[in-house]
């Protein structure tokens, strides 16, 4: 098991300044994936938040990207989870001085309790994937929620070509992954939405990589087991297939 000083250093990422000064065991205790501090300091590069925005973190986990945003960037977050529940996230908000901007809320992704036009942008952090590859779900269940003009942006697993799963990879695992390019067609699809981004995450499957070994290293991976298959899968591929697609569209105006 790595020392607190070695895992600081290896959470450390010169691309990502912000994420590199969060402590690093608050981050593995509360990690539910990919760190999504580097996925959410990647999505904000090429998002225009500004303080007291009204922010929608669909999907949130367990807060960590929601306080991110709050603290980095001044917003206001509506951190809203279906896994997690509202106790416990308020727990870590309260814990992080910031009950006044982040509000935790449990929530279906169908099931938005939220006023329509309310939100002045919406995020999604490696769980986009879950709910919003369906047809429907952009237009009727999420775009009404967002101010005209405002913009919505996910960070998501996604293949890096439009091909069939590699043989060298377990198919029945993998299968579920859309492409960059599938997920650019099914947002451009929507009259109301100005699709504005739409590229593979630059250097994306390392970071994925990156993460599990500092995991590994840890010894505190919440699912070891899983994280030491998924690695090997990784290195086998060696960012040929696997990968993240960095996407930003906007609310057409009325």
């Amino acid at each position: 098991m790595v020392e607190a000083m070695d895992l600081k250093r290896l959470l450390h990422h010169d691309d990502y300044p912000r994420s590199s000064q969060y402590d690093p065991e608050w981050v593995i205790q509360n990690e539910m994936g990919p760190n999504v501090l580097w996925l959410t300091e990647a999505l904000c590069e090429v998002m225009d938040l500004r303080p007291g925005m009204r922010v929608l973190d669909l999907g949130c986990g367990t807060a960590m990207s929601s306080i991110f945003l709050a603290r980095e960037y001044g917003v206001q977050v509506w951190a809203t989870d279906l896994w997690i529940p509202a106790t416990e996230n308020a727990r870590r908000i309260r814990e992080a001085g910031l009950e006044d901007q982040v509000f935790p809320v449990h929530a279906e992704a169908r099931r938005l309790p939220f006023a329509e036009d309310f939100f002045d942008a919406i995020v999604s952090l490696d769980s986009f994937h879950y709910y919003g590859t369906d047809v429907h779900y952009l237009e009727f269940f999420l775009l009404k929620l967002l101010k005209r003009s405002g913009c919505i942006g996910i960070v998501s697993p996604a293949a890096l070509q439009a091909t069939p799963v590699p043989e060298y990879l377990p198919g029945r695992k993998w299968h579920w992954l859309n492409s960059v390019a599938w997920w650019g067609r099914h947002w451009a699809r929507y009259p109301e939405v100005e699709l504005e981004l739409s590229e593979p995450l630059a250097g994306g499957h390392k970071l994925w990589v990156r993460w599990l070994e500092l995991l590994e290293a840890s010894g505190r991976a919440n699912r070891a087991e899983e994280n030491t298959q998924e690695l090997a899968e990784l290195r086998e591929d060696g960012g040929r297939y696997l990968g993240w697609v960095r996407q930003v569209a906007r609310r057409k105006p009325g």
